[in-house]
């Protein structure tokens, strides 16, 4: 009997196929850029554009959830695979190396980066947003979805584009009611540096145990 081959797929299937795998990112988008006025680009994943209407400080997850559990004031805080994303003002990633040395961590190696201009993050869904067909049904917990991005600390859409950011605050200005960059920045670094003398710490433990002759009765 010959072999049964399938009919070509039409142009209308193809494009429902396409429909069926875009719509989300598609809705995410739209979501993002009428509820808080942030450009987004691409597909699977949607990015968010840094650099227009924030930065982000990325850092080790470990040292993120840290700051988190300090109760230091920030602004949305977003968890993308190993590392954790805090949003800053536009401009922050400018200022970090200057305040890293004003705060005297500038000489210490802390695994800490900035996202500016023509950078970008993985747009995490909506705490609210409905889940894919087939999607896991939890999205609470970091270790959920390995890789996937997640809000810790989701935005507050509101009429104003622009939810509250870490900012340095002027000289002569009362800084509004945005956290302040300055107090964000010294917790993340103090983090940072903890998570890597703890690292470092349990290196040495176990190149020590290897070196270890092996016992025997």
């Amino acid at each position: 009997m010959a072999p049964i081959v399938p009919k070509p797929r039409s142009s209308s299937d193809a494009a429902g196929s396409r429909a069926a795998a875009g719509p989300s990112d598609a809705a995410l988008a739209r979501r993002y850029e009428r509820e808080l006025g942030w450009p987004t680009a691409g597909q699977a994943p949607l990015r968010l554009l840094t650099g227009v209407r924030f930065d982000v400080l990325a850092l080790p997850a470990e040292a993120g959830h840290a700051v988190l559990r300090r109760g230091v004031r920030t602004g949305p805080v977003l968890l993308s695979g190993p590392r954790t994303g805090f949003l800053v003002a536009a401009g922050g990633a400018e200022e970090l190396p200057g305040l890293l040395d004003w705060l005297e961590w500038g000489p210490v190696d802390l695994d800490l980066t900035a996202l500016g201009a023509g950078g970008g993050v993985t747009a995490p869904p909506f705490p609210d947003a409905p889940l894919r067909p087939g999607a896991p049904e939890s999205r609470g917990g970091p270790g959920d979805s390995p890789g996937a991005a997640v809000w810790l600390r989701p935005p507050e859409p509101r009429h104003t584009p622009e939810p509250e950011l870490p900012a340095l605050a002027r000289f002569g200005s009362s800084g509004g009611d945005a956290p302040d960059l300055v107090r964000l920045v010294d917790a993340v670094a103090a983090e940072c540096h903890r998570v890597r003398l703890s690292r470092a710490r349990a290196g040495l433990l176990t190149r020590g145990a290897a070196d270890q002759p092996l016992a025997f009765s």
